[in-house]
């Protein structure tokens, strides 16, 4: 054993990495033929169903004055390479924190804040915001964290050191290492209650240290033998079993070990003395924790996914155990402060509360929070308003998924498994149904009969779901029994809702198809693709021997047009098959030149995508019956899945080299391609063109990417293999306003490229360009007095007469009413701060006047506000110039003049500023110079546009009199 003192090491400190916010703002492409690195299209928007992985995660209690429902639980769950804290009342989402580089390891909250270990880093968060970190000058990797006080403990990955920080401090540097003997590997740490500067080391070899952090020695050494020795078991005495589970429970100076045999062993550290011990078969002990509101009960997870509860008033008594709590193995267990609520996390990607209501009663799952603990690899858009996903998974469930908001994600129930397990003694997972290889709905009957249908791997049956009842339907629909022959039936390849959402179809691996009723679920029709053509004999060459096998063709896809007038099927030997909805006829057979493995309709355009095995993708038009398009997606990698665009517009590829393509349909054209990190094994396109979800083979969210041209102005164009983006996973975000907010700010182009169709401002420069406004704007300023002279009312408005409440009369033999005219004249009061104010100011034009002075290559800038204004307001600013500003405008028109721009406004402007203001610019020497430049400059122009006129003329009635 040696001890260091490291305060003269360096710090690797970096900055906190804030997130910073993109510019909404679109930069000029330098170069038309440029193209951005990025892809144009797609954006990472957010992740769906990530709760927790393997990495314990860490619970914190809050309770408030005058709380009437005790206290507030925080719940902290990784995500791999960010963390993500739960409210333990409802399980909502409260912050997600940033994504950091190296995967973490570790997670612990000292009040608001969060520390991280990731990689040779510690990470302190608050409120989701990078605050400080700390760093191993080692640079090895660090495996736990503990917060001691104000001190932060870490061990590194190889178990050889720990690591102390003094985290009061603004500097947090590193105080101490601590290095252990040869032979002790360091997996965790834990304080024991009362302990002033001292903490227990568990090792992988079964021995735990007591060390005093402050004096930097050893204690005492707890040796393997008197911690886990059973009596059953001599025969494991020689063999080191691994500390995997070390918690303190609430009695003093008593703490529970788990190793990895099993074992379960209730130690008393102060009298070195092993208090009870317990076993659990089926896995290694992942995770302890003791009940802490007056109950001596246990509870213990294994690494096979079952949790059992001990007795310890009775000697270590099994009181309960609840198979397959997860369907993995258990990462955590914490039991709430004071309640006999037990929180349990696996690596099945959910958090789970078991409520005891009772010591002695069975418990019961209060709430979860659960996804995919297996990667999904089929997902479909439900309904119209995209609001909704199905997902499939390996791990043999049907879930719901709220792209909107993921608490309302759900798992289609399979009816009592859980009772059946019980009974039978069998594993929950073994139950349910084989993984999903099709899945098909429709919403337009959801509220009347299942919606959903679903062919499983390797079975002969269908079956049908309901979403509205969150379970599965009430039919199964076998495609043995629907066949008359002898001969076992295929097993089903793919399944079809029709769009009326009354009948349900499936095709077989033996090239059968079947429809039933959804409502009913009774068999209504048959199609048969029948013997394989001549066309594709011929083109696979097909032996005797292997002809007979080709009368069996399977069904690799299968849809229905949105009329029920037509069925399509494609075969796996390349044919398309197109029957008739009513009467089950074969219409007409498609040869394709390769096979087909799947296939796509989108029923309002009529377009039938099919993926074949050369790596191109077929668009056919259903109506004609003809390939209108083939795009091929690259050398590299097979097509896994496809989607359209609900316009019919687009359809996205993804394919086994991990690159997603978006092909132009009317063009054929390859207009977006970009790689992610992991395969995409599936896509959808939202019916609403907003989103575009995948699932990738090593995560079990859903990643969602927003489409970009829905919020901005994208312009495509044609790009090729070369020009293909990295572009990394979208992450999870809160539901906080302002990730939201920064999330949708991401999705501004940044690169805008030329618009090779604008017209430029002038064409050549030799050439005079017009204003392009209305010829009446220029002739009502030149005439403006004349028509406000023409339009002036001949007598002003007469105010209203007011009538008294009582109207007194005038004397005479008519009746007249006496009413007074009352005239109050409003007298404006000038002082001189304001008459000083109003001789300092100056207009818009006089402000544009002076800065088009200043730079004298460009009058844009005051020409395109004079352009914008109406004919009373330039003649009102023209009339405000003053002596100075009148020899700016002066400048400014000659400029004009040599610009060849405007000619028409010039010419108008001129005219009205020297029938303005003739008087002021005679009397004035400088105002007459600029005048007689302007005068030549004038005349150079006129005389160069009536020769440019009289030559065109001439050219014309030249032209006129040949004809």
């Amino acid at each position: 054993m040696a001890a260091r003192n490291d305060e003269d090491a360096e710090m690797i400190e970096a900055r906190p990495r804030k997130r910073i916010r993109s510019s909404t703002k679109r930069k000029r492409a330098t170069s038309p033929t440029h193209l951005p690195r990025v892809p144009i299209l797609f954006a990472p928007f957010r992740a769906l169903g990530l709760i927790t992985n393997h990495i314990p995660f860490y619970i914190q209690t809050r309770s408030y004055k005058d709380a009437t429902e005790g206290p507030r639980i925080h719940i902290l769950t990784c995500l791999g390479r960010s963390w993500a804290l739960w409210e333990g009342g409802k399980m909502g989402l409260l912050f997600v924190g940033p994504e950091v580089q190296d995967p973490i390891s570790c997670l612990v909250m000292d009040g608001d804040a969060v520390w991280a270990a990731s990689g040779v880093h510690v990470i302190k968060y608050l409120r989701g915001k990078e605050v400080s970190r700390v760093s191993n000058p080692l640079q090895t990797p660090l495996a736990f964290v503990i917060l001691f006080g104000t001190q932060l403990l870490a061990l590194t990955e190889d178990g050889a050191r720990m690591l102390i920080w003094e985290v009061s401090t603004n500097e947090q540097a590193l105080s101490t290492t601590i290095q252990f003997d040869i032979g002790f590997t360091a997996t965790s740490i834990l304080h024991p209650a009362t302990y002033l500067n001292k903490v227990l080391v568990a090792s992988k070899e079964g021995d735990m240290q007591l060390w005093n952090i402050r004096t930097q020695t050893c204690i005492h050494k707890f040796s393997n033998s008197l911690l886990r020795t059973l009596p059953s078991q001599q025969h494991m005495n020689s063999l080191s079993s691994p500390i995997t589970a070390l918690t303190q429970s609430p009695a003093i100076d008593v703490v529970g070990v788990g190793f990895m045999s099993g074992e379960i062993s209730v130690y008393d550290v102060r009298a070195d003395e092993r208090l009870m011990r317990m076993y659990m078969d089926n896995g290694g002990i992942k995770a302890l924790s003791f009940r802490s509101d007056g109950h001596p009960i246990l509870a213990s997870a294994s690494s096979s996914g079952h949790i059992a509860l001990w007795d310890l008033d009775s000697g270590g008594r099994l009181l309960h155990l609840i198979r397959g709590a997860h369907d993995g193995a258990v990462s955590a267990l914490e039991w709430v402060p004071g309640q006999p609520v037990l929180i349990s996390s696996g690596e099945d990607n959910s958090v789970k509360q078991w409520l005891y209501e009772s010591p002695t009663a069975v418990p019961r799952l209060l709430k979860f929070r659960s996804g995919h603990h297996a990667p999904p690899h089929l997902i479909r858009f439900y309904g119209e308003d995209g609001k909704q996903l199905l997902s499939a998974s390996a791990d043999r469930t049907l879930r719901y998924i709220s792209v909107v908001r993921d608490s309302r994600s759900y798992e289609m129930s399979q009816g009592s498994l859980a009772r059946k397990a019980t009974t039978l003694s069998k594993p929950l997972t073994s139950l349910k149904f084989p993984p999903i290889t099709s899945i098909s709905c429709s919403s337009t009957r959801s509220k009347d009969w299942d919606d959903v249908l679903t062919a499983h791997a390797d079975e002969m049956c269908v079956r049908s779901w309901t979403v509205l009842n969150k379970r599965v339907g009430k039919h199964t629909f076998n495609s043995a029994e629907s066949s008359k022959r002898k001969s076992p039936s295929g097993v089903v390849k793919c399944v079809c809702v029709t769009a009326c959402g009354n009948f349900g179809l499936a095709g077989s691996s033996t090239g059968e198809i079947h429809m039933w009723n959804m409502q009913s679920g009774l068999k209504r029709k048959s199609f048969k693709v029948g013997p394989c053509p001549q066309a594709v004999i011929d083109r696979l060459e097909l032996s005797s021997m292997t002809k007979s096998k080709a009368s069996e063709r399977s069904i690799t896809g299968l849809a229905s047009d949105a009329l029920n007038r037509a069925v399509i099927a494609t075969t796996s030997d390349g044919t398309v098959n197109f029957f008739d909805f009513h009467t089950c006829t074969l219409d007409q057979v498609m040869v394709l030149p390769t096979p087909a493995s799947s296939m796509m309709l989108q029923r309002d355009s009529g377009l039938l995508a099919v993926v074949c095995d050369d790596m191109v993708v077929r668009i056919i038009d259903i109506e004609t019956r003809r390939v209108v398009r083939e795009l091929a997606c690259g050398v590299h990698g097979r097509i896994l899945d496809i989607a359209f665009s609900s316009d019919s517009r687009w359809i996205v590829v993804t394919s086994l080299d991990s690159v997603i393509r978006t092909f132009d349909i009317p063009t054929g054209q390859l207009i977006n391609a970009f790689r992610t990190p992991s395969v995409a094994t599936s896509i959808a396109f939202s019916p609403t063109n907003d989103f575009l979800a995948t699932t990738h083979v090593d995560s079990v969210g859903i990643f969602l990417w927003a489409n970009r041209s829905q919020y901005s102005e994208v312009a495509f164009r044609a790009i090729s293999e070369d020009d293909i983006a990295e572009v990394a996973l979208p992450s999870m975000q809160g539901s906080e306003e302002d990730e939201a907010l920064e999330a949708l700010e991401k999705l501004g182009v940044e690169d805008k490229p030329a618009d090779v169709f604008s017209t430029p401002s002038q064409l050549d420069g030799d050439l005079v360009t017009l204003t392009l406004l209305p010829r009446a704007r220029w002739q009502t300023l030149l005439n403006l007095e004349v028509i406000q002279q023409r339009n002036k009312p001949k007598e002003p408005p007469k105010k209203p007469e007011h009538a008294p409440f009582f109207l007194p009369t005038l004397p005479g033999v008519e009746h007249r009413f006496a009413i007074e005219e009352k005239k109050q004249e409003m007298q404006d009061k000038h002082t001189r701060r304001l008459d000083k104010i109003a001789a300092n100011s100056q207009s818009t034009l006089q402000k544009l006047l002076v800065e088009s002075d200043k730079n004298s290559s460009s009058n844009d800038a005051l020409f395109d506000y004079i352009k914008s204004l109406s004919p009373a307001a330039i003649d009102l600013e023209l009339r405000l110039l003053a002596s100075n500003s009148l020899k700016q405008f002066l400048r400014a028109i000659k400029r004009r003049l040599q610009s060849h721009l405007d000619f028409e406004a010039v010419q108008a402007l001129q005219n009205v500023v020297l029938r303005i203001h003739a008087d002021v610019i005679i009397e004035n020497e400088d105002l007459r110079t600029e005048l007689e430049e302007l005068v030549k400059v004038q005349k150079k122009e006129s005389g160069r546009v009536l020769d440019l006129l009289a030559s065109s003329l001439g050219t014309l009635g030249f032209v006129r009199d040949i004809q």
